[in-house]
């Protein structure tokens, strides 16, 4: 926004400048040229301070996604170490029942299987329909049945998803923050030109100076119109 309100200042100045210079009567056919010049200064105040304020927006809005994805990804990350905590106890739980099995042990065998968690035990039911025990081809451990399954894994999943969505935004709404403030320095530059061709006594340098700096002047308001607005 420094930049912005420098550029502002600029155009007063030059304004001001201007009427010192103009005093006391003037050419009359310079008139529309002196017209002209107030115009474009008068639209890049406007424009700056526009830009200004969108750059400023945008910057708020990606900083808000930034620290969203942020957020996001602590959660999913917790949710993660909570799901491989819940997959360790899983492998545990079933090492026991298969070694009480292999002991000949049903009572111990019957222990574990009781504390399986509701998910683990809802994929040891379909292993066991498998026969798993006399048939080789069946899969090693509930574990890699597709009836597996953790909820706290599938949203850590999802919320690391949600986290690079919200790292994308804030990556695109930074640059069209960045977009913004590239305006304010084409306005700047637009500024420069129009207190340049004041310095001018002969028309036609003059004219030629503003024209480059109404065309920089279109090109700005272009971008502007065609950038989203915060």
């Amino acid at each position: 926004m420094a930049e912005v309100t420098s550029n502002v200042e600029f155009a007063h100045k030059v304004h001001e400048l201007h009427e010192h210079g103009h005093h006391g009567g003037g050419d009359s056919r310079s008139e529309w040229i002196e017209i002209l010049e107030a115009v474009v200064l008068a639209i890049v105040a406007i424009a700056t301070a526009w830009a200004g304020y969108q750059a400023a927006k945008w910057d708020a809005h990606s900083a808000e996604q930034y620290a969203t994805s942020m957020r996001t990804s602590i959660e999913s990350q917790q949710l993660a170490g909570l799901a491989g905590q819940e997959k360790l106890y899983d492998n545990i739980a079933f090492n026991g029942w298969i070694g009480a099995q292999l002991l000949g042990k049903p009572e111990i065998s019957a222990f574990y299987e009781r504390r399986f968690r509701p998910e683990y035990a809802v994929a040891f039911k379909a292993w066991m329909k498998l026969d798993p025990i006399h048939d080789p081809s069946a899969p090693q451990a509930p574990i890699f049945m597709k009836e597996y399954r953790s909820a706290h894994d599938e949203q850590a999943k999802a919320l690391s998803e949600k986290a690079k969505v919200n790292f994308e935004n804030g990556v695109n709404m930074r640059e069209t923050g960045d977009k913004y403030v590239r305006i304010t320095v084409f306005l700047a530059i637009v500024l420069l030109l129009t207190a340049l061709s004041q310095r001018f006594k002969n028309r036609g340098p003059r004219i030629a100076v503003v024209i480059v700096a109404f065309l920089l002047l279109a090109v700005s308001g272009y971008w502007i119109a065609t950038l989203p607005m915060a």
